[in-house]
């Protein structure tokens, strides 16, 4: 009995003593250092227009005005759902899955994949008629792993200036000069490709809006 009151006394001091580093120390630790050298990352790379949080540089958004950007297609809808989705339609069924992150996982064979992306070619030569279809870029018309990426190529922010320049009120190299400034380089300089953030681009064209 004495051993097993001294093997039980054991177990609950390792089991506290680590439950004060693992779920208080180390957490305030981390906590504290991340507020001290990367405020602005571990509060979640917030990004303002006029002392207004609009959204975070790291998290995508659905943009469809003309006279903004467009992201990449989202399998979650960038987590933007409207009263209307929450409510059944005639199956029963709700277009509201919850707040989460993820892709279609389509096959290239998928008949619904193919009907996706060329119902969305259809719109995009329609609504940028200076581009013809061999033209688009392939991160335009495909979704990322996870759903919300903030991110489009180069190239397709290019073949957007023609439709924001005509439908902003800027000239093209004023949004040629927007893209520029929002072009983030590959990472190390070797890994992935020059990419360019909707969100702080489309917060460039807001401003240079509304600054004429």
């Amino acid at each position: 009995m004495k051993r097993f009151f001294e093997s039980s006394k054991q177990a609950l001091l390792l089991t506290l003593t680590m439950f004060i580093i693992c779920g208080v120390i180390y957490p305030f630790a981390v906590t504290g250092v991340a507020q001290a050298f990367f405020k602005y990352e571990a509060n979640g790379s917030l990004l303002e227009v006029d002392g207004k949080v609009v959204g975070s540089e790291l998290l995508g958004q659905s943009f469809t005005s003309p006279q903004y950007f467009w992201g990449r297609v989202s399998a979650v809808n960038y987590n933007v759902y409207s009263q209307e989705d929450t409510m059944p339609g005639e199956n029963g069924e709700i277009a509201y899955g919850g707040v989460s992150s993820g892709t279609f996982n389509y096959a290239p064979s998928n008949p619904e994949l193919i009907t996706r992306i060329e119902s969305n070619i259809e719109t995009f030569l329609q609504d940028n008629p200076g581009v013809k279809r061999e033209q688009i870029p392939a991160d335009l018309m495909t979704a990322s792993g996870s759903g919300l990426d903030p991110h489009i190529s180069v190239n397709a922010a290019l073949i957007q200036m023609e439709r924001i320049a005509k439908a902003s009120g800027l000239s093209v190299n004023e949004v040629e000069a927007i893209v520029k400034v929002n072009t983030e380089d590959r990472l190390f300089g070797i890994f992935g490709e020059n990419t360019v953030n909707v969100l702080s681009a489309n917060i460039d064209i807001y401003k240079k809006m509304n600054a004429q």
